[in-house]
Protein backbone atom coordinates (compact mmCIF):
# COMPACT_ATOMS: atom_id res chain seq x y z
CA UNK A 1 0.00 0.00 0.00
CA UNK A 2 1.37 3.68 -0.81
CA UNK A 3 0.90 6.14 0.75
CA UNK A 4 -1.20 9.59 0.42
CA UNK A 5 0.75 11.75 -1.24
CA UNK A 6 3.34 14.60 0.18
CA UNK A 7 1.88 18.09 1.13
CA UNK A 8 3.14 21.05 -0.10
CA UNK A 9 6.51 21.82 0.18
CA UNK A 10 7.13 25.14 -1.06
CA UNK A 11 4.72 28.19 -2.76
CA UNK A 12 6.00 31.00 -4.89
CA UNK A 13 3.92 34.11 -5.62
CA UNK A 14 4.86 36.33 -8.51
CA UNK A 15 4.10 40.13 -7.66
CA UNK A 16 3.05 41.96 -4.55
CA UNK A 17 0.97 44.98 -4.33
CA UNK A 18 -2.64 43.68 -2.75
CA UNK A 19 -2.64 41.13 -4.53
CA UNK A 20 0.62 39.18 -3.86
CA UNK A 21 0.89 40.37 0.10
CA UNK A 22 -3.35 39.32 0.59
CA UNK A 23 -1.96 35.88 -1.20
CA UNK A 24 0.73 35.73 1.08
CA UNK A 25 -0.93 36.69 4.07
CA UNK A 26 -3.52 34.56 3.79
CA UNK A 27 -1.34 31.16 2.86
CA UNK A 28 0.74 32.00 5.53
CA UNK A 29 -1.89 32.22 8.31
CA UNK A 30 -3.53 29.15 6.82
CA UNK A 31 -0.56 26.85 6.30
CA UNK A 32 1.81 28.14 8.92
CA UNK A 33 5.31 27.24 9.13
CA UNK A 34 4.62 23.48 6.83
CA UNK A 35 4.94 24.84 3.60
CA UNK A 36 8.12 27.37 2.40
CA UNK A 37 6.22 30.67 1.07
CA UNK A 38 8.06 32.93 -1.34
CA UNK A 39 7.35 36.29 -2.96
CA UNK A 40 8.94 37.61 -5.66
CA UNK A 41 8.47 41.17 -6.50
CA UNK A 42 10.52 44.07 -8.53
CA UNK A 43 10.02 47.89 -7.24
CA UNK A 44 11.06 49.12 -10.40
CA UNK A 45 8.00 47.68 -11.79
CA UNK A 46 5.65 49.30 -9.25
CA UNK A 47 1.67 48.04 -8.77
CA UNK A 48 -1.56 49.20 -10.52
CA UNK A 49 -3.09 50.39 -7.12
CA UNK A 50 -6.32 51.38 -7.84
CA UNK A 51 -8.29 48.92 -5.10
CA UNK A 52 -8.96 52.22 -2.82
CA UNK A 53 -12.84 51.16 -2.05
CA UNK A 54 -14.11 47.92 -1.32
CA UNK A 55 -17.57 46.23 -0.31
CA UNK A 56 -18.02 44.64 2.94
CA UNK A 57 -16.86 41.51 2.45
CA UNK A 58 -12.93 42.52 3.04
CA UNK A 59 -13.78 42.79 6.62
CA UNK A 60 -14.08 39.24 6.92
CA UNK A 61 -11.06 38.43 5.23
CA UNK A 62 -9.42 40.94 7.67
CA UNK A 63 -11.21 39.07 10.54
CA UNK A 64 -10.09 35.81 9.02
CA UNK A 65 -6.52 36.83 9.59
CA UNK A 66 -6.70 38.87 13.32
CA UNK A 67 -6.58 42.34 12.17
CA UNK A 68 -7.98 45.28 14.16
CA UNK A 69 -10.39 46.80 12.67
CA UNK A 70 -9.42 50.44 13.91
CA UNK A 71 -5.68 49.59 13.57
CA UNK A 72 -6.22 48.35 10.04
CA UNK A 73 -8.12 51.81 9.03
CA UNK A 74 -5.59 53.60 11.17
CA UNK A 75 -2.22 52.58 9.39
CA UNK A 76 -3.85 52.28 5.58
CA UNK A 77 -5.23 56.18 6.10
CA UNK A 78 -8.66 54.92 5.72
CA UNK A 79 -12.14 55.71 6.15
CA UNK A 80 -15.20 54.08 5.88
CA UNK A 81 -17.75 52.95 2.92
CA UNK A 82 -21.47 52.76 3.02
CA UNK A 83 -21.77 52.49 -0.23
CA UNK A 84 -21.83 54.11 -3.69
CA UNK A 85 -23.65 57.50 -4.41
CA UNK A 86 -24.40 57.44 -8.54
CA UNK A 87 -25.31 60.56 -10.48
CA UNK A 88 -26.03 61.50 -13.31
CA UNK A 89 -26.13 57.72 -14.37
CA UNK A 90 -29.78 57.22 -15.02
CA UNK A 91 -30.28 60.46 -16.76
CA UNK A 92 -28.60 63.82 -16.34
CA UNK A 93 -29.07 66.01 -12.76
CA UNK A 94 -30.50 62.43 -11.02
CA UNK A 95 -28.55 60.46 -8.42
CA UNK A 96 -29.58 57.06 -6.57
CA UNK A 97 -27.33 55.51 -3.90
CA UNK A 98 -25.89 51.94 -3.89
CA UNK A 99 -26.54 50.88 0.01
CA UNK A 100 -24.46 48.39 1.71
CA UNK A 101 -27.56 46.73 3.76
CA UNK A 102 -31.35 46.80 3.51
CA UNK A 103 -34.02 49.08 2.71
CA UNK A 104 -36.77 49.34 5.31
CA UNK A 105 -36.84 46.62 8.14
CA UNK A 106 -39.57 43.81 7.99
CA UNK A 107 -42.66 43.85 9.44
CA UNK A 108 -44.48 41.18 7.42
CA UNK A 109 -43.96 37.78 5.79
CA UNK A 110 -43.76 39.86 2.52
CA UNK A 111 -40.22 41.34 1.71
CA UNK A 112 -40.83 44.79 3.15
CA UNK A 113 -39.84 46.33 -0.90
CA UNK A 114 -42.67 44.49 -2.60
CA UNK A 115 -45.05 46.49 0.21
CA UNK A 116 -43.32 49.85 -1.09
CA UNK A 117 -43.69 48.97 -4.63
CA UNK A 118 -46.96 48.13 -4.55
CA UNK A 119 -47.29 52.02 -2.17
CA UNK A 120 -45.62 53.38 -4.44
CA UNK A 121 -46.80 52.29 -7.93
CA UNK A 122 -49.80 53.52 -6.35
CA UNK A 123 -48.90 56.91 -5.70
CA UNK A 124 -49.45 56.70 -1.59
CA UNK A 125 -45.73 56.70 -0.92
CA UNK A 126 -43.46 59.84 -2.82
CA UNK A 127 -39.72 59.64 -3.08
CA UNK A 128 -37.15 57.10 -4.01
CA UNK A 129 -36.63 53.92 -2.32
CA UNK A 130 -33.72 55.46 -1.22
CA UNK A 131 -35.60 57.31 1.72
CA UNK A 132 -35.90 53.97 3.52
CA UNK A 133 -31.94 52.61 3.61
CA UNK A 134 -30.30 53.10 7.06
CA UNK A 135 -26.92 53.72 4.97
CA UNK A 136 -28.38 57.39 2.87
CA UNK A 137 -30.11 58.49 5.96
CA UNK A 138 -26.22 58.12 7.20
CA UNK A 139 -24.31 59.09 3.99
CA UNK A 140 -26.10 62.47 3.36
CA UNK A 141 -25.76 63.24 7.03
CA UNK A 142 -22.17 62.92 6.80
CA UNK A 143 -22.73 60.18 9.64
CA UNK A 144 -21.43 56.52 10.69
CA UNK A 145 -20.81 54.34 13.43
CA UNK A 146 -20.81 50.62 13.70
CA UNK A 147 -24.31 48.88 13.27
CA UNK A 148 -26.08 47.37 16.77
CA UNK A 149 -25.98 43.82 17.17
CA UNK A 150 -29.66 43.60 18.49
CA UNK A 151 -31.41 43.12 15.09
CA UNK A 152 -34.66 44.48 16.21
CA UNK A 153 -33.50 47.83 16.07
CA UNK A 154 -33.29 49.98 12.90
CA UNK A 155 -29.24 50.36 13.63
CA UNK A 156 -28.89 46.76 12.67
CA UNK A 157 -30.23 46.88 8.77
CA UNK A 158 -26.60 48.44 7.75
CA UNK A 159 -23.39 47.44 6.51
CA UNK A 160 -19.71 48.93 5.61
CA UNK A 161 -16.57 48.89 3.68
CA UNK A 162 -13.53 50.75 4.09
CA UNK A 163 -11.76 53.26 2.02
CA UNK A 164 -7.67 52.88 1.70
CA UNK A 165 -4.54 53.69 0.28
CA UNK A 166 -3.80 50.35 -1.36
CA UNK A 167 -0.42 50.67 -1.10
CA UNK A 168 -0.39 51.06 2.29
CA UNK A 169 -2.77 47.84 2.73
CA UNK A 170 -0.46 46.28 0.69
CA UNK A 171 2.85 47.16 3.20
CA UNK A 172 0.51 46.12 6.46
CA UNK A 173 0.01 42.54 5.06
CA UNK A 174 3.71 42.61 3.63
CA UNK A 175 4.90 42.93 7.60
CA UNK A 176 2.18 40.88 8.90
CA UNK A 177 3.25 38.00 6.24
CA UNK A 178 6.93 37.90 6.94
CA UNK A 179 6.12 37.89 10.55
CA UNK A 180 4.43 34.54 10.06
CA UNK A 181 7.75 33.46 7.94
CA UNK A 182 7.05 34.29 4.01
CA UNK A 183 10.01 35.38 2.46
CA UNK A 184 10.21 38.37 -0.14
CA UNK A 185 12.95 38.23 -2.79
CA UNK A 186 13.54 41.28 -5.06
CA UNK A 187 13.65 41.14 -8.42
CA UNK A 188 12.71 41.54 -12.33
CA UNK A 189 11.68 37.95 -13.36
CA UNK A 190 13.45 37.28 -17.06
CA UNK A 191 12.68 33.50 -17.78
CA UNK A 192 10.02 30.78 -16.93
CA UNK A 193 11.10 27.09 -16.75
CA UNK A 194 8.97 24.39 -17.94
CA UNK A 195 9.43 20.97 -17.15
CA UNK A 196 9.65 18.63 -20.26
CA UNK A 197 7.73 15.90 -19.19
CA UNK A 198 4.48 17.89 -18.14
CA UNK A 199 4.60 21.18 -19.08
CA UNK A 200 4.57 22.64 -15.53
CA UNK A 201 6.55 25.40 -13.92
CA UNK A 202 9.85 24.42 -12.66
CA UNK A 203 11.49 27.41 -11.38
CA UNK A 204 11.57 31.53 -12.54
CA UNK A 205 14.80 33.38 -12.98
CA UNK A 206 15.44 36.81 -11.81
CA UNK A 207 17.25 39.27 -13.43
CA UNK A 208 20.66 38.71 -11.97
CA UNK A 209 20.75 34.74 -12.63
CA UNK A 210 19.16 33.49 -9.57
CA UNK A 211 16.58 30.48 -10.31
CA UNK A 212 14.08 30.17 -7.27
CA UNK A 213 11.74 26.90 -7.75
CA UNK A 214 8.38 26.04 -6.21
CA UNK A 215 5.66 23.12 -6.59
CA UNK A 216 3.41 25.54 -6.86
CA UNK A 217 3.14 29.01 -8.33
CA UNK A 218 0.81 32.27 -7.76
CA UNK A 219 0.73 34.42 -10.59
CA UNK A 220 -0.08 37.94 -9.16
CA UNK A 221 1.87 39.63 -12.19
CA UNK A 222 -0.85 42.09 -12.78
CA UNK A 223 -1.98 42.60 -16.60
CA UNK A 224 0.73 41.08 -18.09
CA UNK A 225 -0.10 37.49 -16.58
CA UNK A 226 3.30 36.49 -16.55
CA UNK A 227 3.10 33.04 -15.65
CA UNK A 228 -0.75 32.11 -16.44
CA UNK A 229 -0.48 33.69 -20.13
CA UNK A 230 2.91 34.27 -21.10
CA UNK A 231 4.23 31.09 -20.01
CA UNK A 232 1.55 28.65 -19.83
CA UNK A 233 -1.39 30.56 -22.59
CA UNK A 234 -4.42 30.21 -20.59
CA UNK A 235 -6.50 32.38 -22.79
CA UNK A 236 -8.55 35.46 -22.43
CA UNK A 237 -12.26 36.08 -22.94
CA UNK A 238 -12.52 40.29 -23.82
CA UNK A 239 -15.53 41.56 -22.49
CA UNK A 240 -15.31 44.44 -24.05
CA UNK A 241 -18.57 44.64 -26.46
CA UNK A 242 -20.45 44.56 -23.05
CA UNK A 243 -18.09 47.02 -20.99
CA UNK A 244 -16.68 49.05 -23.30
CA UNK A 245 -14.28 51.46 -21.15
CA UNK A 246 -10.91 50.71 -21.76
CA UNK A 247 -8.71 52.94 -20.09
CA UNK A 248 -9.03 55.33 -17.10
CA UNK A 249 -6.59 57.90 -15.85
CA UNK A 250 -5.94 58.62 -12.16
CA UNK A 251 -5.23 61.06 -9.82
CA UNK A 252 -4.84 62.55 -5.90
CA UNK A 253 -6.07 65.61 -4.54
CA UNK A 254 -6.52 67.44 -1.51
CA UNK A 255 -9.07 66.02 0.61
CA UNK A 256 -12.38 67.88 0.67
CA UNK A 257 -16.15 66.57 2.31
CA UNK A 258 -15.04 63.66 3.89
CA UNK A 259 -17.66 61.31 2.49
CA UNK A 260 -19.04 57.99 4.36
CA UNK A 261 -19.25 56.93 0.47
CA UNK A 262 -17.56 56.71 -2.29
CA UNK A 263 -19.49 58.66 -5.65
CA UNK A 264 -19.51 57.50 -8.86
CA UNK A 265 -20.49 60.62 -11.45
CA UNK A 266 -21.55 59.77 -15.55
CA UNK A 267 -19.55 61.27 -17.96
CA UNK A 268 -20.03 61.48 -21.63
CA UNK A 269 -17.28 59.09 -21.99
CA UNK A 270 -17.26 56.95 -18.92
CA UNK A 271 -17.52 57.63 -15.40
CA UNK A 272 -15.66 59.31 -12.81
CA UNK A 273 -14.92 57.59 -9.39
CA UNK A 274 -14.13 60.00 -5.89
CA UNK A 275 -12.65 57.88 -2.61
CA UNK A 276 -11.90 59.99 0.71
CA UNK A 277 -8.80 58.89 2.55
CA UNK A 278 -8.12 60.71 5.84
CA UNK A 279 -4.61 62.01 3.97
CA UNK A 280 -6.38 62.59 0.26
CA UNK A 281 -9.16 61.61 -1.91
CA UNK A 282 -8.74 59.45 -4.97
CA UNK A 283 -10.15 60.24 -8.56
CA UNK A 284 -10.24 58.80 -11.67
CA UNK A 285 -12.04 58.91 -15.00
CA UNK A 286 -12.63 55.58 -16.38
CA UNK A 287 -13.65 55.76 -20.11
CA UNK A 288 -13.98 54.44 -23.68
CA UNK A 289 -10.87 55.26 -25.72
CA UNK A 290 -12.97 54.84 -28.99
CA UNK A 291 -15.15 58.31 -27.72
CA UNK A 292 -12.33 59.96 -25.45
CA UNK A 293 -8.67 60.18 -25.57
CA UNK A 294 -6.24 60.06 -22.71
CA UNK A 295 -5.09 64.28 -22.84
CA UNK A 296 -9.07 64.82 -23.05
CA UNK A 297 -9.68 62.26 -20.38
CA UNK A 298 -6.89 64.18 -18.11
CA UNK A 299 -8.21 67.81 -18.71
CA UNK A 300 -11.94 66.65 -17.61
CA UNK A 301 -10.59 64.72 -14.89
CA UNK A 302 -8.13 67.88 -13.40
CA UNK A 303 -11.62 70.37 -14.16
CA UNK A 304 -13.47 68.35 -12.09
CA UNK A 305 -11.62 67.54 -8.63
CA UNK A 306 -12.66 69.32 -5.70
CA UNK A 307 -9.06 70.20 -3.90
CA UNK A 308 -5.79 71.02 -5.67
CA UNK A 309 -3.98 67.99 -7.88
CA UNK A 310 -1.07 66.23 -5.48
CA UNK A 311 0.40 64.48 -8.15
CA UNK A 312 0.13 64.10 -11.74
CA UNK A 313 -3.03 62.20 -13.37
CA UNK A 314 -1.66 58.25 -13.75
CA UNK A 315 -2.97 56.31 -17.12
CA UNK A 316 -3.94 52.86 -17.15
CA UNK A 317 -5.26 50.61 -19.70
CA UNK A 318 -6.82 47.36 -19.54
CA UNK A 319 -9.35 45.04 -21.53
CA UNK A 320 -12.53 43.99 -19.34
CA UNK A 321 -12.74 40.14 -19.31
CA UNK A 322 -11.34 37.06 -17.56
CA UNK A 323 -9.01 34.42 -17.86
CA UNK A 324 -10.20 30.92 -19.70
CA UNK A 325 -8.44 29.27 -16.88
CA UNK A 326 -7.81 30.86 -14.10
CA UNK A 327 -5.62 27.46 -12.71
CA UNK A 328 -3.62 25.80 -14.93
CA UNK A 329 -0.78 22.76 -14.76
CA UNK A 330 0.71 24.40 -11.18
CA UNK A 331 -0.03 28.11 -11.19
CA UNK A 332 -2.70 30.14 -9.77
CA UNK A 333 -3.36 33.72 -11.01
CA UNK A 334 -5.31 36.17 -8.15
CA UNK A 335 -6.16 39.82 -9.10
CA UNK A 336 -5.29 41.45 -12.56
CA UNK A 337 -3.12 38.37 -13.97
CA UNK A 338 -6.65 36.25 -13.67
CA UNK A 339 -9.40 39.01 -15.28
CA UNK A 340 -10.51 42.74 -14.96
CA UNK A 341 -13.64 43.77 -13.78
CA UNK A 342 -13.64 47.51 -13.82
CA UNK A 343 -14.07 49.58 -10.94
CA UNK A 344 -17.46 50.84 -11.08
CA UNK A 345 -18.86 48.26 -7.99
CA UNK A 346 -15.82 47.85 -6.49
CA UNK A 347 -15.27 44.32 -7.20
CA UNK A 348 -11.04 43.66 -7.96
CA UNK A 349 -9.86 43.39 -3.95
CA UNK A 350 -12.95 41.36 -3.68
CA UNK A 351 -12.59 39.16 -6.72
CA UNK A 352 -8.63 38.91 -5.13
CA UNK A 353 -9.97 37.80 -1.80
CA UNK A 354 -12.40 35.08 -2.93
CA UNK A 355 -9.47 34.10 -5.67
CA UNK A 356 -6.93 33.15 -2.08
CA UNK A 357 -10.51 31.37 0.06
CA UNK A 358 -11.32 29.39 -2.86
CA UNK A 359 -7.38 28.08 -3.48
CA UNK A 360 -6.68 27.50 0.68
CA UNK A 361 -10.36 25.60 0.31
CA UNK A 362 -8.55 23.54 -2.60
CA UNK A 363 -5.13 23.36 -1.91
CA UNK A 364 -3.82 20.91 -3.90
CA UNK A 365 -1.15 18.35 -2.54
CA UNK A 366 1.99 17.58 -4.38
CA UNK A 367 -0.21 15.12 -6.54
CA UNK A 368 -1.86 17.87 -7.95
CA UNK A 369 -5.00 16.65 -8.66
CA UNK A 370 -6.75 17.76 -12.14
CA UNK A 371 -10.09 17.62 -10.47
CA UNK A 372 -9.47 20.69 -7.96
CA UNK A 373 -8.28 23.15 -11.32
CA UNK A 374 -11.42 22.54 -12.74
CA UNK A 375 -13.47 22.67 -9.67
CA UNK A 376 -11.21 26.45 -8.94
CA UNK A 377 -12.16 27.60 -12.63
CA UNK A 378 -15.76 26.31 -12.35
CA UNK A 379 -16.45 28.47 -9.42
CA UNK A 380 -14.05 31.56 -10.29
CA UNK A 381 -15.75 31.94 -14.25
CA UNK A 382 -19.18 31.60 -12.22
CA UNK A 383 -18.07 34.45 -10.02
CA UNK A 384 -16.99 36.69 -12.68
CA UNK A 385 -20.06 36.53 -15.44
CA UNK A 386 -22.36 37.08 -12.32
CA UNK A 387 -20.44 40.08 -11.10
CA UNK A 388 -19.75 40.68 -14.84
CA UNK A 389 -23.96 40.83 -15.62
CA UNK A 390 -24.31 43.62 -12.83
CA UNK A 391 -21.77 46.01 -13.85
CA UNK A 392 -23.30 45.42 -17.68
CA UNK A 393 -27.05 46.62 -16.10
CA UNK A 394 -25.62 49.94 -15.32
CA UNK A 395 -24.65 50.91 -18.71
CA UNK A 396 -27.51 49.17 -20.04
CA UNK A 397 -30.15 50.57 -18.34
CA UNK A 398 -28.81 54.39 -18.34
CA UNK A 399 -31.31 56.39 -20.17
CA UNK A 400 -28.84 58.86 -21.49
CA UNK A 401 -28.47 59.58 -25.52
CA UNK A 402 -26.62 62.65 -25.16
CA UNK A 403 -22.93 60.91 -26.13
CA UNK A 404 -21.71 58.02 -28.45
CA UNK A 405 -20.83 55.89 -25.31
CA UNK A 406 -24.46 56.16 -23.97
CA UNK A 407 -25.79 55.47 -26.98
CA UNK A 408 -23.82 52.39 -28.19
CA UNK A 409 -24.83 50.70 -24.42
CA UNK A 410 -28.47 51.38 -25.50
CA UNK A 411 -28.54 49.42 -28.48
CA UNK A 412 -25.95 46.79 -27.36
CA UNK A 413 -27.12 43.52 -27.06
CA UNK A 414 -26.66 41.55 -23.37
CA UNK A 415 -26.13 38.04 -22.20
CA UNK A 416 -29.48 36.13 -21.94
CA UNK A 417 -28.91 35.72 -18.18
CA UNK A 418 -28.71 39.40 -17.34
CA UNK A 419 -32.01 40.07 -19.74
CA UNK A 420 -33.85 37.29 -17.58
CA UNK A 421 -33.56 39.01 -14.48
CA UNK A 422 -34.36 42.20 -16.34
CA UNK A 423 -37.45 40.81 -17.37
CA UNK A 424 -38.61 39.30 -14.26
CA UNK A 425 -38.08 42.71 -12.69
CA UNK A 426 -39.72 45.02 -15.36
CA UNK A 427 -43.00 42.67 -15.36
CA UNK A 428 -44.07 42.30 -11.91
CA UNK A 429 -41.00 43.49 -9.29
CA UNK A 430 -39.49 40.26 -8.34
CA UNK A 431 -35.57 39.46 -7.82
CA UNK A 432 -34.28 36.06 -8.98
CA UNK A 433 -31.00 34.96 -8.27
CA UNK A 434 -29.16 31.61 -8.46
CA UNK A 435 -28.32 31.65 -4.57
CA UNK A 436 -24.70 32.55 -5.03
CA UNK A 437 -24.95 36.27 -6.34
CA UNK A 438 -22.23 38.67 -4.72
CA UNK A 439 -24.51 41.48 -5.15
CA UNK A 440 -27.57 40.88 -3.03
CA UNK A 441 -31.40 41.88 -3.38
CA UNK A 442 -30.63 45.40 -2.14
CA UNK A 443 -28.33 45.89 -4.63
CA UNK A 444 -30.26 45.10 -7.68
CA UNK A 445 -33.21 46.70 -7.00
CA UNK A 446 -30.79 50.15 -5.94
CA UNK A 447 -29.83 49.85 -9.77
CA UNK A 448 -33.07 48.78 -11.63
CA UNK A 449 -35.18 51.64 -9.50
CA UNK A 450 -32.08 54.18 -9.63
CA UNK A 451 -32.08 54.09 -13.33
CA UNK A 452 -36.04 53.78 -13.89
CA UNK A 453 -36.48 50.19 -14.65
CA UNK A 454 -39.81 50.60 -12.89
CA UNK A 455 -42.21 46.90 -12.39
CA UNK A 456 -45.64 47.24 -14.20
CA UNK A 457 -47.23 45.83 -11.11
CA UNK A 458 -45.75 44.69 -7.97
CA UNK A 459 -45.54 41.02 -6.98
CA UNK A 460 -49.11 39.61 -6.40
CA UNK A 461 -48.55 38.78 -2.53
CA UNK A 462 -48.28 42.06 -1.60
CA UNK A 463 -51.46 43.36 -3.07
CA UNK A 464 -52.97 40.95 -0.83
CA UNK A 465 -52.17 41.57 1.98
CA UNK A 466 -54.72 44.28 2.47
CA UNK A 467 -54.87 44.13 6.46
CA UNK A 468 -51.16 45.03 6.86
CA UNK A 469 -50.81 48.69 8.18
CA UNK A 470 -48.62 49.03 5.46
CA UNK A 471 -48.57 53.10 5.53
CA UNK A 472 -48.45 53.12 9.25
CA UNK A 473 -45.22 50.60 9.41
CA UNK A 474 -43.35 53.12 6.56
CA UNK A 475 -44.10 55.72 8.99
CA UNK A 476 -42.84 54.16 11.79
CA UNK A 477 -39.57 53.19 9.94
CA UNK A 478 -38.78 56.61 8.58
CA UNK A 479 -38.93 58.39 11.88
CA UNK A 480 -36.70 55.55 13.95
CA UNK A 481 -34.28 56.43 10.92
CA UNK A 482 -34.59 59.98 11.75
CA UNK A 483 -33.92 59.23 15.20
CA UNK A 484 -30.91 56.98 14.98
CA UNK A 485 -29.34 59.57 12.68
CA UNK A 486 -29.71 62.30 14.88
CA UNK A 487 -27.51 60.33 17.53
CA UNK A 488 -25.00 58.99 15.73
CA UNK A 489 -21.42 60.92 15.26
CA UNK A 490 -20.14 62.71 12.11
CA UNK A 491 -17.92 60.29 9.85
CA UNK A 492 -14.83 62.60 10.96
CA UNK A 493 -15.94 62.32 14.36
CA UNK A 494 -15.87 58.82 14.79
CA UNK A 495 -12.67 58.58 13.05
CA UNK A 496 -10.71 61.05 14.85
CA UNK A 497 -12.04 58.97 18.00
CA UNK A 498 -11.16 55.43 17.34
CA UNK A 499 -8.69 55.05 14.34
CA UNK A 500 -7.26 58.49 13.08
CA UNK A 501 -3.75 58.21 10.99
CA UNK A 502 -0.66 60.22 12.42
CA UNK A 503 -0.54 63.35 10.55
CA UNK A 504 1.52 63.44 7.54
CA UNK A 505 4.96 65.58 7.40
CA UNK A 506 4.02 68.52 5.25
Amino acid sequence: MTGAPAPLGSIVIVGGGSAGWMTAAALADAVGQSCAITLIESEAIGTVGVGEATIPPIRHFNRRLGIDEATFVRETQGSYKLGIQFVDWGRLGHSYFHPFGQYGAEFDQVPFYHHWMRESLAGRVAGPIDDFSMCWAMAKAGKFTHPSPDRRLIQSTFDYAYHFDAGLYAAFLRRFAEERGVVRKEGRIVDVTLRGTDGFIDSVTLEGGEQVAGEFFVDCSGFRGLLIEEALKAGYDNWQHWLPCDRAVAVPCERGAFTPYTRSTAKAAGWQWRIPLQHRTGNGYVHCSQFLSEDEACASLLASLDGKPLADPRPLRFVTGKRREFWKKNCVAIGLSAGFMEPLESTSLHLIQYGILRLIALLPDRAMSPLLAREYNAQTAAEYERIRDFLILHYKACERDDSELWRYCAAMPIPDSLQYKIDHFREYGLLVADGHELFANPSWIAVYLGQGITPARAPALATMRTSVPVSERLAQIRAAMDEAVAAMPSHAEFIARHCAAPLQPA
